[in-house]
């Protein structure tokens, strides 16, 4: 039926066998050589890894992209890095476009011949807006040189200002030389010259300078007055000092223009000086006086006195105004009184009005310079950078205050009606901003207004429909919705406001009123219910059900009416105080018996107390002797547990033997009466079995049988049978320790137990302390003991890492320290993520190999040997401080 083959299966010749199919080669990728062998790499790290050495020669973006466009087809993880540097290289290129056009915008400005110092300021600003990169080449070379030629611009216009000054001053040193005798001004004539010279080549060189272009238009003028104004001054005080010289060496030639010197050249020729020619024309044209009364020159004294103290104390305070009536005050009391003083009174008052009269002038100087000053403030409203416009209640609160401040201005000296005029405009210009906001506000008030009015007509409507609701809760969570969408209505006016919040209140209180109604009556049951719970707790049987009772109908009302918080809190404070009274009277009494101690319990105690103190001493063999004193001590109490019991017993089964003798005379008495046992009072710990006691006139059961009847268990199995077998009986412990001696063992065992392990962890860091201290120094010797190391060291794992602390540093630590991180499930610093990750695709690969939990001892042993340093011997001891817990 079957076929056979002809030769034998135990013949010695040999098979024909057919030969070998040669095994197909793959071609390698075409970019394989390009990218050094990335797509010919075996694991997805090691082509990753080839990729960032790729990367490292940088490629051009042609390449890049075709190696992108095939990489990402086989693995996307090792073309990330590709894509990287293509997004790297296109940020690139667009920052060196803007970077180009920013940069041309800057050479324009740099190269036209007047350079506005608002368009460099915005050409900053602008490029940072529009992203360039300002802090690279060329636009940071750029932006110093705007920088630069805006600081050389600046430095002249500031010092045109300085050369005004001068000039003011130069023409002040003039002006006083001209009121001293023409001998000081000639002495100083040199030095004058010589300044007047130097100012004219400073004012020279500011007109010469090449950025002169780029200034301000209202700086030129300012220099060029003030070169007018002072050579016109120069030039008319040589002139009269050459007159006044010549009149001095001839008595025939012409005086000068200047009053003091053509005075002094008059009396030196022997003639009247002017001021004498007028006294005397004066006196000649004055009729004679005729005698005055001298109550009329007192009168006249007094009245000049006190204007001129008034005058002189408003001058004192720097009152520019207040000074000016003063003045004109003074000046009409001369006119009356005048003739009647004399003349040293009279100098006084002419020094006080020319005090006055330059502290009207400074008034007058410095307010002008506050008015420019709002004026500038009040223009830049409308002029600030976008996005920083200023709201309508801030240009309005500024616009107040700009207004302000002018009033105090006019208040310290004259009006200027120029300056006003432009700084009225400016403010009614940046007031459009005010009217639109508040046009904006009615609006918006108007709407708030209308949703106000119809909130109150949805609270009157839903009122009416909840009228015969017994939801209380529902009730009060629907009008705290509705107070809430009352409070977040919007702002209205405070006439608006007025007009709806008495519609609101009505309407409001007709809407609570079935709930405030709900919430008296359940305030008065819950009054009751607190005198209840007062009657309960001052009873001296304290009833636990009446309790419970009472607290389920406090629950349900409080869960049925729902009162204000702080309310419902005080009444439930005040429910429960006499139940905690009670409650604490009966924990008292209970703590007062508990309190009574046994021997035993003394015994626990005391040794508790030693257990304490062995903590508190820090030494962890004291702590251990001591906790076993503790537990034979507790073990002690067990056994004199049972020898009581064994003591009891005796007179138990006497009295049992007794009651059995006597059962068959007195069964019929005790049969009629008996009652069923409900429970009986036994040692309730666990472990512990409970006699049964049989029901009266019941029968004994039989072995195995169960007492309801049913058939008991089978033999094979134990009392607590089941498929895991008979189970091991608990170990007998003793009664029940008192409160005290229970929570003095408990509490010292716990103070133990956490000195215990601050212990072992204080010598776990030294232990580590020394083993970083023996990799340091390559000193085997201090590298800590097994027993110092812990359980998870074994002798093997130390004999390897001294082996590797023998010998000289080798190898490189940067594998076994990323493994071991691994193995700890520790984060890995930032610089070495990209080699963990790495390690990690590459571990995925190797399914046959350790886990690095299962290796950290010859990890570590790879950590040793290589060179310490600081970064690894951190990383280290992080590591061995997790593994050598575990």
């Amino acid at each position: 039926m079957f076929s056979f083959s002809s030769r034998s299966k135990m013949s010695d010749a040999p098979e024909a066998t057919p030969a070998p199919a040669p095994a197909k080669i793959s071609e390698p990728h075409p970019l394989d050589v390009l990218t050094g062998g990335a797509f010919s790499a075996a694991t997805s790290g090691e082509r990753a890894a080839r990729v960032r050495d790729w990367l490292a020669q940088e490629p051009s973006p042609e390449q890049l992209q075709e190696v992108f466009k095939e990489l990402s087809v086989r693995d996307k993880g090792a073309a990330r890095a590709i894509r990287e540097r293509i997004d790297e290289l296109k940020r690139a290129k667009n920052q060196e476009a803007i970077a180009a056009e920013w940069a041309d915008k800057a050479q324009a400005l740099l190269d036209a011949p007047r350079l506005n110092i608002a368009d460099a300021m915005a050409w900053q600003r602008d490029a940072a807006k529009a992203g360039a990169p300002l802090s690279r080449e060329p636009l940071a070379a750029l932006k110093t040189a705007l920088a630069e030629r805006v600081k050389v611009i600046e430095d002249l216009q500031h010092r045109v200002q300085v050369q005004r000054e001068a000039a003011v001053l130069l023409a002040q040193r003039i002006e006083v030389l001209s009121t001293k005798p023409w001998a000081d001004a000639q002495a100083a004539l040199d030095l004058l010259r010589a300044d007047v010279g130097r100012w004219q080549e400073q004012a020279q060189e500011l007109a010469g300078d090449a950025s002169w272009v780029s200034v301000e238009a209202r700086f030129p003028p300012l220099l060029d007055a003030s070169r007018s104004q002072l050579l016109v001054v120069w030039e008319a005080f040589e002139a009269a000092l050459g007159q006044a010289v010549a009149a001095a060496a001839d008595p025939q030639a012409p005086l000068p223009p200047v009053p003091v010197w053509a005075d002094e050249l008059r009396a030196a020729r022997g003639l009247p000086t002017e001021a004498d020619a007028v006294a005397a024309a004066a006196a000649a044209a004055r009729p004679p006086r005729s005698k005055v009364d001298p109550v009329v020159v007192d009168k006249a004294q007094q009245a000049v006195r006190a204007a001129l103290a008034t005058l002189e104390a408003e001058t004192a305070e720097g009152h520019g105004k207040a000074s000016m009536g003063a003045s004109a005050q003074l000046r009409a009391v001369l006119k009356v009184h005048g003739r009647h003083i004399d003349a040293a009174l009279e100098q006084q008052v002419h020094q006080a009005l020319v005090a006055a009269g330059e502290l009207q002038g400074w008034q007058r100087w410095s307010a002008d310079q506050v008015r420019e000053e709002l004026v500038a403030k009040a223009e830049a409203l409308l002029q600030r950078p976008e996005g920083q416009a200023l709201g309508g209640r801030k240009m309005q609160e500024t616009l107040r205050q700009l207004r302000e401040q002018w009033k105090q201005a006019d208040q310290g000296g004259p009006a200027n009606h120029a300056l006003w005029r432009k700084f009225d405009e400016a403010c009614n210009a940046a007031h459009k901003v005010v009217e639109a906001w508040l046009s904006k506000v009615r609006a918006e008030a108007a709407e708030h207004k209308a949703a106000r009015l119809a909130l109150i007509e949805e609270l009157q409507a839903w009122s009416a429909a909840q009228a015969a609701s017994t939801d209380w809760k529902a009730l009060g969570r629907a009008l705290h919705q509705f107070a809430e969408r009352w409070r977040e209505g919007g702002h209205v006016g405070e006439k608006v406001f007025a007009e709806l919040q008495p519609l609101w209140k009505q309407a409001f209180a007709q809407a609570s009123a079935p709930l405030e109604a709900a919430q008296k009556e359940s305030l008065a049951r819950r009054h009751a219910m607190i005198e209840e719970a007062t009657a309960l707790g001052a009873a001296a049987p304290l009833r636990i059900d009446a309790i419970k009772q009472l607290q389920q109908r406090w629950q349900a009302e409080a869960q049925a009416v729902p009162l204000e918080r702080r309310h419902e809190q005080k009444l439930w404070d005040a429910f429960r105080k006499p139940i905690d009274e009670a409650f604490q009277r009966k924990g008292s009494e209970r703590e007062r018996a508990a309190t009574e101690l046994s021997a035993r319990d003394r015994a626990v105690l005391e040794a508790s107390k030693a257990l304490d103190a062995a903590s508190a001493s820090g030494d962890a063999q004291q702590i251990r002797h001591a906790m076993q004193a503790l537990e034979e001590a507790l073990r002690q109490q067990a056994h004199a547990a049972q020898s009581e019991e064994k003591a009891v017993q005796t007179p138990a089964e006497q009295a049992s033997e007794a009651t059995e003798s006597e059962a068959p005379q007195t069964a019929a008495p005790k049969a009629a009466g008996a009652r069923p046992v409900v429970a009986v009072r036994g040692d309730d710990r666990p472990g512990m079995k409970r006699d049964a006691v049989p029901a009266p006139g019941a029968r004994p059961g039989r072995p195995g049988e169960r007492r309801d009847g049913r058939p008991g268990r089978p033999e094979g199995r134990g009392e607590r049978g089941g498929r895991l077998g008979e189970r091991p009986m608990r170990e007998e412990r003793g009664p029940r320790l008192g409160d005290a001696a229970f929570r003095a063992q408990r509490d010292a065992m716990e103070h133990a137990q956490a000195a215990l392990r601050r212990l072992a962890a204080q010598a776990h860091g030294e232990a580590l302390t020394q083993l970083l201290t023996a990799w340091e120094q390559r000193d085997p010797a201090q590298l800590p003991g097994t027993q110092e190391l812990g359980g998870r060291v074994a002798p093997a794992v130390r004999s390897a890492w001294v082996q590797a602390l023998s010998g000289a540093p080798a190898g490189d630590a940067a594998e076994a320290l990323l493994r071991l991180e691994m193995a700890a499930e520790l984060p890995t610093p930032a610089e070495h993520l990209p080699a963990r990750r790495a390690l990690q695709l590459q571990l995925l690969t190797r399914r046959n190999d350790p886990a690095p939990a299962q290796t950290w001892g010859q990890d570590a042993a790879r950590v040793l040997a290589s060179a310490s340093d600081a970064g690894s011997a951190r990383r280290l001891q992080a590591v061995l401080k997790v593994l050598l817990r575990k």
